[in-house]
Formats: C-alpha cells, structure tokens, sequence
C-alpha cells in the first residue's frame, strides 16, 4: 500500500512479464470457460487478456447492478439479439482454491448500437476470436471472496 500523511492511496503488487500466449478462438467457443481452462492446462496464475472478434446471439453479458448501492449487488444480465464486433480487456487471477478465473469486459457493436459489460455469464464466439494472454509473474495478487459483495476481488 501507498500511504500520503497516513491515507491509504493505493493497493498494488508487482509484477514480472513471463509467456505471451497467443489464441485462435473458433466459431462456438466460450468465454470465459475456453480461457479459464487453457490456463489451467498451461497453470497461468496471473494474467492480463486482450480479446477481439465476435459474439455470436444469445450471448450473456452483465451490464451492472440493478441497485448500485445495495450491499450484495443484483446483477443485470442482457443476452446479445444479434452478431456482434467485439474488444475487450481483462485480467486473470487464481482465486482462493487456486482456479484460474478471468474478469473480462468487453464492448459489442452490432450497426450503430453497443453494449459493454462483464463476459462473466458465457459469450459465444461467432467465427473468429483472438486472444492475447501475457502472463504476470511473480506476483503476490490473488482473487478473494469479498464478504460484503460476495465477488471475487483482487487481494494485494
């Protein structure tokens, strides 16, 4: 932790750069669930993930909580109603049972609309997704339950 004349600013860890992995995702592939398990096959405990491709229908993304102040937030899911270009960036980090797990935003157009939100509810791959996956190393971060929200955080 940074402190200034006593205040918490910051939590952070640091880092070292290992493997970059790249990834061709195929038409029906999943996210997070192909990502999630190609770092388990390759025991990826730290990572951050860029993503570009499509989202095929009836994929599911969380666009927020329905209450943002409530204390175990609701979360809003909408599915995609059509093939959708789609970026995203995020991070993967073992949780408290040593699982890979993937925190993923990313954005979907589709003509002049988008949609942005977690990938956390499975998106569905239409035709072509590329993934690049850098490998942290060295890092003390990690994913804890978080009692108050019941989410996954990042403990420093």
């Amino acid at each position: 932790m940074i402190r200034i004349q006593g205040e918490t600013i910051v939590k952070y860890s640091e880092a070292n750069l290992g493997r970059i992995f790249i990834l061709r995702l195929e038409n029906t592939d999943k996210i997070p669930d192909t990502i999630e398990e190609f770092a388990k096959l390759h025991k990826i405990n730290s990572a951050i993930v860029h993503f570009l491709g499509g989202a095929d229908v009836n994929s599911k993304v969380v666009v927020g909580p329905e209450d943002g102040t409530a204390e175990k937030p609701c979360p809003m899911v909408i599915e995609l109603l059509g093939t959708s270009e789609a970026v995203g960036i995020g991070t993967l980090f073992i949780n408290e049972d040593k699982v890979s797990k993937l925190h993923l935003h990313s954005a979907f157009g589709r003509n002049r609309d988008t949609v942005t939100g977690c990938t956390r509810e499975g998106v569905t791959i239409w035709q072509i997704g590329e993934v690049v996956i850098f490998e942290l190393i060295n890092s003390s971060a990690r994913r804890k339950i978080d009692p108050s929200t019941g989410f996954e955080l990042l403990d420093l």
